[in-house]
């Protein structure tokens, strides 16, 4: 390839998720002294898709919702990324998470690309047979894009299991014969990996411990608050409970809950399941969202949405490790403000790579019909987790930089490697 001028201009908001992945993508690029085409390329998604989803409701009416897939690159495999079902999705946002995942899957070193899909709707006010048209159609209109060889997505936010297995189900009559490879994150009983439920909470303490290790915090006692008490949220307080970590506090939606000795995280978890928030949890004190980010606690986990770590309220947090198990929760300017202060951010294409990992098991499993055992896969995913956590800090000490940035030269490396091999067809 040969070089060529990169327009950064309309890279410089963090307003906008996309450009705020663009942005990071072009930082890295500087550092790494990326091929300018090849950095060019990257820059944006090998193919978008906007399809209408038709869906005949409970009242017998029909109603069309907005639904997107995105595959941003596909040197390395083929695309891997979940599918959310949210009021809020946008296009932007899709690109954005497509990119991220593009860099996670190589970060941990999986022969994947990167994807990612999303419907504009409220799943919490359709019932179980709107969200079953709403899969089954959805699947129909991407079906021309996706497949165990093309792209294979995933859950995300508010899709579960059970959703991955209408996809399975309606693109394998599609076809005549079942394809579990089509999906990952399915039930166990048609093709699901043992594991998948907890991958990404499990592959978040395997780097947090690193981390923990790294600046010499002992993990007994250490103190944990977690922003968004889903499902990331809620297994990795489960999970850290269970090392030794004491959580302070934790929220959701609705509301968070504080307590200074400790939450009883098993209790919380029934709690949360039996009300659908951790709000008014005995014995703890209420605590905002944002007071949660600022409460004192060596590990800080935001495990919600996107760009609530923001340039307004980064010198307020107080822990000494912010470990991403959601999706670009950290805006540039607070990555740094954060980076100044010594505090150390796992990125979330290390942090929550625990689930692309388990899925790859899983899709491998698939395509072999050959299933792995629990401990086989825990075992396999901490090697990888590890080995990403090493490759991020060696880098991030070689450039002097935070992190995400060591995170990213990584990963920016591999798929630019990729790319710059395979060419330019025709």
């Amino acid at each position: 390839m040969t070089t060529a001028t990169i327009d950064r201009s309309a890279a410089q908001s963090t307003d906008n998720v996309w450009q705020m992945a663009q942005r990071q993508l072009d930082e890295v690029a500087a550092l790494i002294d990326l091929n300018p085409s090849v950095h060019e390329y990257l820059r944006y998604p090998k193919r978008v898709l906007e399809v209408s989803v038709p869906v005949r409701m409970d009242d017998g009416e029909f109603k069309v919702f907005t639904g997107y897939r995105v595959q941003h690159n596909m040197s390395r495999g083929p695309s891997k990324g979940g599918i959310r079902f949210h009021p809020d999705v946008t296009l932007d946002e899709v690109k954005a998470l497509a990119m991220w995942m593009t860099w996670k899957c190589a970060l941990v070193n999986i022969p994947f690309g990167g994807a990612k899909g999303g419907v504009i709707c409220n799943p919490k006010a359709m019932s179980m047979q709107e969200l079953e048209n709403l899969t089954r159609r959805f699947t129909t209109e991407i079906s021309i894009i996706i497949g165990p060889e093309k792209d294979i997505p995933a859950p995300d936010v508010y899709t579960t299991p059970q959703i991955m297995a209408w996809i399975m189900d309606t693109f394998s009559m599609q076809h005549g014969y079942s394809i579990p490879g089509v999906v990952t994150g399915k039930p166990i009983s048609i093709g699901g990996s043992q594991g998948r439920d907890k991958a990404t909470a499990r592959g978040c303490l395997y780097v947090i411990d690193e981390a923990m290790n790294s600046l010499g915090i002992p993990i007994q006692g250490a103190r944990v608050a977690i922003q968004g008490f889903g499902n990331a949220g809620l297994h990795a307080g489960e999970l850290m409970a269970q090392r030794g970590y004491t959580i302070v506090a934790a929220s959701d939606s609705r509301g968070g809950v504080y307590r200074e000795r400790g939450l009883n995280v098993a209790e919380l978890i029934a709690h949360k399941e039996a009300t659908g928030s951790v709000v008014g949890f005995e014995g703890s004190e209420p605590i905002s969202n944002r007071d949660l980010l600022a409460c004192r606690c060596e590990v800080l986990v935001p495990a919600a949405l996107e760009k609530v770590i923001t340039e307004e309220n980064a010198r307020d947090v107080k822990a000494k490790i912010v470990a991403e198990a959601a999706n670009g929760p950290t805006l540039p300017e607070a990555d740094d403000i954060l980076f100044e202060r010594g505090i150390m951010v796992l990125p979330d294409i290390l942090a929550n790579a625990g689930g692309v990992t388990v899925s790859y098991f899983e899709w491998v499993q698939d395509l072999q019909n050959n299933f792995w055992e629990e401990d086989e896969i825990n075992k396999r995913l901490k090697q990888i987790m590890t080995r990403a956590f090493a490759e991020t800090a060696d880098q991030a000490r070689r450039y002097n930089v935070d992190m995400r940035r060591g995170a990213y030269a990584v990963a920016v490396s591999r798929v630019a490697e990729a790319t710059a091999k395979r060419g330019l067809y025709p």
